[in-house]
């Protein structure tokens, strides 16, 4: 402290944090990682790396904003890949879709790690703390994969499209279209992730004999279908409902009610988007008639 108490400058750069803002991408993040390296700022220990919709300013922090160009980002991704192999860059890229609010500094030790040791298998080096951390990021990223792909409930509409409404705890969208996309290739289908906004859609009419359509992006809904899908369930959506309602509370034994158990296999926050949770305790005209 009596250093500082002298009659000594000192530029703000000294005594703050260095942060590289990027655009909310992965493009974004990898022209971030080529700015580190080009401006030679990669070994400053203090260094993060900060999506724009998760920074905070402060009065304190030396902050650079850094614009996604797709050719230095490409060039960081051929480097990563022959570096980290396919597997690895899974991990990154699943990281990522984890959207934590310092995912984007600890990609980027990985990276560094890996580009300072190239001949090691940094996954497999679980002492090293930002792998670690990525690793069980990845493994909460995959647990809400599955769990998105047993829980998403379609409801049919009047437009002949199968929507489901889903609020997943990460970005995991890009991860499950494909789950759907091998599986509902007869059909029109849209999945929404209310929170962040997007969707995936997939046109039946699109696709080939031998080749499932692409998957498209959607954006926009209408806020009147998101607060209230009933209003645009086919007539044959709302008997499969009360069908499925029926069979539902029916086949419950309440001698083996186990309130725990249930929740811990389908945690109650997935509720909300499952028909058979909507069925009222008064539900009477459900009740099995002896």
């Amino acid at each position: 402290m009596s250093a500082l108490t002298q009659n000594q400058t000192y530029s703000v750069g000294q005594l703050t944090h260095s942060i590289i803002i990027y655009e909310p991408s992965f493009e974004g993040w990898l022209s971030a990682v080529y700015y580190a390296y080009e401006h030679k700022i990669q070994h400053d220990s203090a260094l993060q790396l900060i999506a724009q919709d998760c920074y905070i300013p402060s009065l304190i922090a030396q902050a650079t904003s850094v614009t996604t160009d797709e050719d230095k980002a490409e060039r960081v991704l051929t480097k990563l890949n022959k570096l980290l192999g396919r597997s690895g860059m899974r991990n990154m890229l699943w990281g990522f879709l984890s959207e934590k609010g310092n995912i984007g500094t600890t990609l980027f030790q990985v990276a560094k790690y890996a580009i300072d040791y190239p001949s090691r298998s940094i996954m497999q080096d679980l002492g090293n703390l930002n792998v670690l951390e990525l690793v069980q990021t990845v493994k909460s990223v995959g647990r809400e994969k599955h769990r998105m792909e047993a829980f998403v409930r379609f409801e049919h509409t009047t437009d002949d499209i199968y929507f489901a409404r889903v609020e997943p705890d990460f970005n995991v969208l890009p991860l499950i279209g494909e789950h759907f996309r091998q599986r509902y290739q007869d059909q029109h289908w849209a999945i929404y992730d209310i929170s962040r906004g997007f969707g995936i859609y997939y046109d039946k009419n699109q696709s080939t004999p031998s080749r499932p359509a692409a998957l498209q992006t959607i954006t926009n809904l209408d806020d009147a279908v998101l607060r209230n899908p009933a209003s645009i369930h086919s007539e044959y959506e709302q008997r499969y409902q009360k069908f499925w309602q029926g069979y539902f509370t029916n086949v419950n034994i309440k001698e083996r009610k186990n309130p725990r158990l249930h929740k811990q296999y389908l945690p109650q926050r997935y509720w909300k988007y499952l028909s058979e949770k909507q069925v009222l305790p008064n539900a009477e005209h459900l009740q099995k008639r002896r």
